[in-house]
Order: C-alpha cells, then sequence, then structure tokens
C-alpha cells in the first residue's frame, strides 16, 4: 500500500504502508491493504503511517482523503511530523488563541477555531516519545 500526503505548496509525502490511521472530521479510520474505495473529509488531527513495524507520526489539518486501489491519499491545509511540534510552542498558541478578543460572531467562531487546532497540535505532540535533545 502506498500513502501520499498533499499539501498546498508540495507532494509532501510519498511512503509505503502496511497500515494508515487517518482523522478524519468526526472519528479516525484505519486502512489496510484491500480497504474499500473511500472518499472522507479530514479533520484536524494524528496521521499514523505504520510500515515494517515502525510507526511514523505526523499532525494534519483538514482536507480530504482518498482511498482506490492501495493508495492512500490525504489532501490537506497543512502537514507536520508529529515530532517538529513543539509543545512549549503550542502551549503559549493555546493561551494567546484564548485571550484573543472576540466580539462578533466571526470573531468568536476564529477564536474557538484556534483553539480547536492548536489544542489538536497538542494532542499529537504529546503522543510523541520523548527523546534526549539533540544538543546533550
Amino acid at each position: 500500500m502506498q500513502c501520499i500526503v498533499v499539501t498546498p505548496e508540495k507532494s509532501w509525502l510519498d511512503e509505503p504502508a502496511d497500515f494508515v490511521a487517518v482523522p478524519l472530521a468526526d472519528g479516525e479510520i484505519g486502512i489496510a491493504p484491500g480497504h474499500t474505495p473511500l472518499i472522507g473529509r479530514l479533520g484536524a488531527g494524528e496521521l499514523r503511517i505504520t510500515h515494517e513495524g515502525k510507526t511514523s507520526r505526523y499532525y494534519v489539518e483538514s482536507g480530504f482523503v482518498e482511498v482506490v486501489s492501495d493508495v492512500v491519499t490525504l489532501l490537506t491545509n497543512r502537514a507536520v511530523p508529529a515530532q517538529d511540534l513543539k509543545m512549549e510552542v503550542l502551549q503559549v498558541q493555546l493561551d494567546a488563541a484564548r485571550e484573543r478578543p472576540a466580539r462578533t460572531p466571526d470573531e468568536i467562531e476564529q477564536r474557538e477555531r484556534a483553539v480547536a487546532l492548536t489544542r489538536a497540535q497538542l494532542r499529537v505532540a504529546r503522543r510523541v516519545p520523548s527523546s534526549h535533545s539533540p544538543h546533550s
């Protein structure tokens, strides 16, 4: 099986997979070889790709997933390797999003979306196995 991730900027990832777990707008789906054809709306969350016993983790943010003939294609607004998400930075972003003034319904919606997306990134970052600092 092959997993392809495309963002507006570039074809971001193209790698073999034995199993792919994809965050949908209404939950999560696991995809194994031979999966029936599918088109779904992506949510914000963790994309897990398992190949030969090793799992790679990524944060993806909305878009679509398509499964056809053992090819899983994600078209997403944003994709980030999970290890690149920094807990300290995300916590500052979450605090800033929560404190953002919002008086109109549009501003309230924007604030709530910023909070939800940052929380999704924090959930993915928390699942990354802790490793030693590269500088130690």
